[in-house]
């Protein structure tokens, strides 16, 4: 990834932000102008039952069975999980194992698509929201299989309702979208701002929070007029334009950027009476809960330098990476592939990933990207630009000290290990091509499966 200078972009960043970050090079201008548009169907959907934060839904369909456009086809496991539907009217195939972005394989359902049927969708039971109760919300919320579309992916069923003894008072809504190539966030506003208000007025009586503040980086300011000429008076919601600058778009650092406080160390958004949601999100919570409908499609940005006709796009989930950038085109060789955005997205192994509810992106890179090329890495110089990148204020270079010499536990226990959310700041500015990042997400897995082991030998 191509850098630019960070003295001349904190001159002339005079909007709100936060501490530190980095400013890479945008490339938006490939896809921003670009209307959202639907692509045809693929010839099958592999539909991954574990596409968000908490336990996997569970099936209710078998090998063989008819399915139409927006049928429950899998329920929630418990209260941190969401059920899925039909992204296309066909037939079950095969329930079985299918490639990840993670790398091993998981359990999917293989939907064969109909070619010849209409696509319509056939199931929804309709909503009056302002009778609704805010339980009665969250539950459609839920029924409606909701995840955090900026890429997270956690139920947003669960943000709405914040933990015992937290209240919350600000609801701050997500139009940032600071990672490099990726504009499907920023064409959601312009396409799909009465959703979208929709959206926050459901959220605001769901969370009973007393405002909403939608914030915007200042290189949408096309969106941010929209939004504000649209907004009625009369609701509690104010657009605010904060600086472009990454990772301004992470819930904590748009939370010091908009309000001036700190999510404390370990702690929640909930813990400072704030609720954050993308964009996306509420967008698509705006248009479903209303007609008691699941979440069966989301607007992905494709692009990247490989990409022939790049842009915006309304797809099914499910849908192959091999099939959406078939669509796009490809000028000549394909290098490495990246679902999400560059800075945090993750490269896959296989075309044969689907499209997930947390894809926001498909950047397709040539195999002569400098973003490609092997670099050698030296021995830390101790410059201390990775202190002054890092968002949350940790020390990268002492933390990949500690991970050299695989002391994994004391990184975690003395040195805050697990505030770190893998933006990759660290990785990006080291002169001596120390991958940070990767050494990070090793330590945090080990970590993980430690406490996982320990508890297990406990009980």
């Amino acid at each position: 990834m191509q850098r630019i200078g960070l003295g001349f972009r904190r001159l002339i960043g005079a909007h709100k932000t936060f501490a530190h970050g980095i400013y890479p090079l945008e490339h938006k201008e490939l896809t921003a102008h670009k209307p959202i548009r639907r692509l045809p169907f693929a010839d099958e959907l592999i539909i991954h039952l574990q596409q968000h934060k908490g336990r996997p839904s569970v099936p209710i369909v078998k090998v063989g069975q008819e399915v139409v456009r927006g049928e429950p086809i899998a329920v929630a496991d418990q209260f941190v999980s969401v059920p899925l539907h039909a992204p296309a009217t066909g037939v079950i195939r095969a329930i079985g194992l299918a490639p990840t972005a993670e790398g091993p394989k998981a359990l999917a359902l293989f939907l064969k698509v109909y070619p010849a049927a209409s696509q319509q969708v056939l199931y929804g039971t309709e909503h009056d929201i302002d009778h609704m109760s805010a339980q009665e919300i969250i539950q459609a919320v839920q029924d409606a299989g909701l995840v955090g579309l900026g890429g997270g992916a956690f139920p947003s069923h669960v943000k709405l309702q914040p933990p015992p003894g937290r209240v919350i008072h600000t609801l701050l809504v997500n139009g940032c979208e600071c990672e490099p190539y990726l504009t499907c966030d920023h064409r959601i506003m312009l396409e799909q701002t009465e959703a979208l208000i929709r959206g926050i007025r459901i959220a605001l009586k769901a969370t009973g929070a007393e405002r909403a503040i939608i914030g915007v980086e200042d290189n949408k300011l096309d969106a941010l007029s929209q939004l504000r000429a649209r907004i009625p008076t009369s609701l509690p919601i104010r657009v605010e334009a904060v600086q472009t600058k990454y990772p301004q778009g992470a819930e904590k650092m748009l939370i010091t950027a908009l309000l001036g406080v700190e999510v404390p160390i370990g702690g929640l958004p909930a813990d400072v009476g704030v609720a954050v949601f993308n964009v996306g999100t509420l967008a698509q919570m705006g248009e479903l809960v209303p007609k008691g409908q699941g979440l069966i499609e989301r607007v992905v940005t494709v692009s990247g330098p490989a990409v022939k006709n790049p842009g915006n796009f309304l797809v099914p989930i499910g849908t192959p990476v091999r099939f959406l950038l078939d669509q796009v085109g490809i000028k000549g060789a394909l290098g490495e592939v990246i679902l999400g955005g560059p800075m945090m997205g993750m490269a896959v192994a296989s075309l044969d990933v689907p499209v997930t509810k947390s894809v926001s992106g498909v950047v397709a890179l040539e195999p002569q990207d400098p973003a490609l090329a092997q670099r050698t890495v030296y021995p830390c110089i101790k410059c201390g630009e990775c202190l002054r990148a890092c968002p949350v204020s940790l020390n990268p270079a002492l933390l990949g000290e500690l991970a050299a010499a695989r002391e994994y536990g004391i990184m975690a226990e003395q040195f805050h290990l697990d505030q770190c959310f893998e933006c990759g700041c660290c990785a990006f500015v080291c002169p001596s091509n120390i991958p940070l990042t990767q050494y990070f997400r090793i330590a945090k897995s080990i970590n993980r499966d430690r406490r996982q082991r320990s508890l297990t030998t406990n009980h």
